[in-house]
Formats: structure tokens, sequence, C-alpha cells
């Protein structure tokens, strides 16, 4: 939490995005998204049982989405979307057979928009954002 309220949300997810989590949810259970980067389906967002996918002490937590799923992005690529609001959003097409989306014939994948000058205003107030090592890796 910043001084003033909440954080400033850094990332979100669209309304099929949203509907996809809550199916994967009920089959899986609780999940998390990771974003590594890389080339191919390394530049997608991943999405895992929560558990399954270990985060590094480098990880940065952007937050949460879909009340409890946790969106986890590792430091590399935080470095380059730091400046931006990011939206989960849903495609036709296959991606990683890593990811739990893989199954349904759709791929997550990444919109973008830079934040504006009051979020980067507020963020500045805030804390740092959690990393893996304030998580225990």
């Amino acid at each position: 939490m910043g001084a003033g309220g909440p954080r400033t949300r850094r990332v979100e997810l669209s309304a099929a995005a949203e509907e996809l989590v809550g199916r994967l949810a009920a089959r899986h259970g609780p999940l998390m998204f990771h974003q590594s980067g890389g080339c191919c389906d390394g530049s997608a967002p991943m999405c895992y049982p929560r558990g399954e996918f270990r985060v590094g002490a480098s990880d940065v937590l952007l937050g949460t989405v879909a009340e409890d799923t946790p969106f986890w992005m590792s430091a590399d690529q935080y470095e380059y979307w730091r400046h931006t609001h990011l939206t989960v959003d849903v495609v036709r097409g296959r991606g990683s057979g890593f990811s739990l989306e893989a199954p349904e014939g759709v791929r997550f994948l990444l919109r973008s928009r830079l934040l504006t000058d009051d979020e980067w205003k507020r963020i500045a107030g805030e804390p740092a954002l959690p990393t893996g090592a304030d998580d225990g890796g």
C-alpha cells in the first residue's frame, strides 16, 4: 500500500481473459502468471497452477489479477515494461504447451499502454514492488 491507499494497478485482465482464468482455476485450482520474456512463446504470459513454477529471487510481483492470482515478471522484462500498464488478453491460436490455456486452442498475450503522468506520480510514492526474494523465491 502506498501512503494514499492501494497500489497503482500495473496489470489487469480483459473480460475474455478473466472468463478463461475462471474456467482454468475451476479445473486446476489456484493459478499464477509468469512473464519471462525471450523469443517465441517465452514472450507471452504463462499461466500455471500456483506452486508449479518457482519464481526467482529477482522476479517482480506486478500485482494480482482475478482477485488472487499473482502476476510475476522476470527482472529483465520488468525493466523493459516498467513504464507500462499491462492487460492480459486472449487470442485464438496455440501458444506454449506449458501454459494451461494451450489445450483450449487459445493463448494469453499482453497488451500495453504507457502509464500516465498521474500514475507515475502515485507509483513514485509507493514502496518498491515485492520480488521473489521477499516471497521466499
